[in-house]
């Protein structure tokens, strides 16, 4: 939430250095690139904890909860977690080519940490990964009767019946 907030005024400065005063800031603009980026990527973990994730709302939302634990279960044993093992395998040479160089900005004045954001890239993947293995566990122990309500969140109370 901070991040978001910081995002928020970083680009505020960089609209008026940029157009009240005609100061181009590369440093700053950048800046903007890797705290949405950072933002974003690791929200994601988040939202899924949360259930803000995006789905097909119009079917979930009024399925009766075995539906519900039976969609999540299926959804991460097919899409999620064979999406975050292949981001992890795919971008680990990557994301190492990038450290071996300590890759930085193109930009002459830019920032030369682009090996960090590249880095992200994995933490996301294995954060994303373990959220989407806890949801497969809720889903799996719900279904199999260990527990009288289901959340995709996980958190007591909001499971409607």
């Amino acid at each position: 939430m901070w991040l978001a907030v910081l995002l928020a005024l970083v680009q505020f400065a960089v609209v008026i250095m940029r157009y009240v005063f005609s100061i181009g800031f590369i440093p700053m603009q950048e800046l903007i690139w890797y705290m949405s980026s950072v933002m974003f990527m690791l929200g994601s973990g988040f939202a899924l904890l949360m259930d803000g994730h995006v789905r097909v709302d119009v079917i979930y939302r009024e399925a009766p909860l075995r539906n519900k634990a039976m969609v999540d279960l299926i959804g991460c044993v097919v899409f999620l977690l064979p999406l975050c093992v292949a981001t992890f395998v795919l971008a680990t040479p990557y994301v190492l080519n990038s450290w071996r160089v300590f890759e930085g900005s193109t930009e002459a004045s830019g920032i030369r940490g682009i090996f960090l954001l590249k880095t992200v890239i994995l933490v996301w993947a294995g954060l994303l990964g373990l959220q989407g293995i806890a949801l497969l566990l809720r889903a799996i122990l719900y279904l199999r009767g260990g527990s009288e309500s289901y959340s995709a969140a996980g958190l007591a109370g909001l499971a409607k019946e």
